[in-house]
């Protein structure tokens, strides 16, 4: 943040990634640019930020933190792409018997949690994108027989749950460190 213009937000209007012109396309071009977005502003909001600060927890009693959202974010883009929609039988992500939060309780102030954490998010991302540019309708169904839902859904649902948990990230992000996001 320091040398930046507006020192207050996470990056510089002129030095964000995020598109901020209309895709114009088609309905699998819009939703994938919004999911894209969302994504990117996740890994913003995290940006430039220590161990102690990306576990720093909301308010107590909540396990709530950013590298939580990282690791629930990982847990989710697995779930839907990887065990939902390709039918795959992974395990879950941070999830065990005892602590179905385990995604949050266990996001602790360590540069190799920190390190493991983003690499399964960008593990998970890489696939999800890598199944949706395979697939050759929005239409395609889900191969788990439990949950019949297809790609537009997960997509849509994708797009809802990153933009709540970025709503969350903003406030947690201001707390750390005073930023605000745009």
């Amino acid at each position: 943040m320091a040398g930046q213009k507006y020192p207050d937000m996470w990056v510089d209007p002129e030095d964000d990634p995020r598109s901020q012109e209309a895709v114009l396309g088609d309905e699998r071009a819009t939703l994938l640019d919004y999911l894209h977005s969302y994504r990117l502003t996740l890994e913003l909001k995290c940006s430039g930020l220590t161990a102690d600060q990306l576990a720093t927890r909301s308010v107590p009693p909540s396990t709530l933190s950013l590298l939580g959202l990282v690791r629930h974010m990982a847990a989710v883009e697995r779930n839907w792409f990887r065990r939902t929609m390709a039918g795959e039988d992974v395990p879950r992500l941070y999830r065990e018997p005892e602590d179905r939060d385990a995604d949050f309780n266990g996001a602790v102030a360590d540069d190799v949690v920190v390190e493991e954490a983003w690499a399964r998010w960008r593990e998970e991302v890489t696939h999800a994108e890598a199944f949706v540019d395979a697939a050759e309708s929005l239409d395609l169904v889900s191969l788990d027989p439990h949950t019949r839902i297809n790609l537009r859904e997960v997509l849509v649902h994708m797009i809802e749950e990153y933009a709540r948990h970025c709503g969350h990230a903003d406030l947690l992000r201001e707390c750390i460190d005073g930023a605000t996001g745009q």
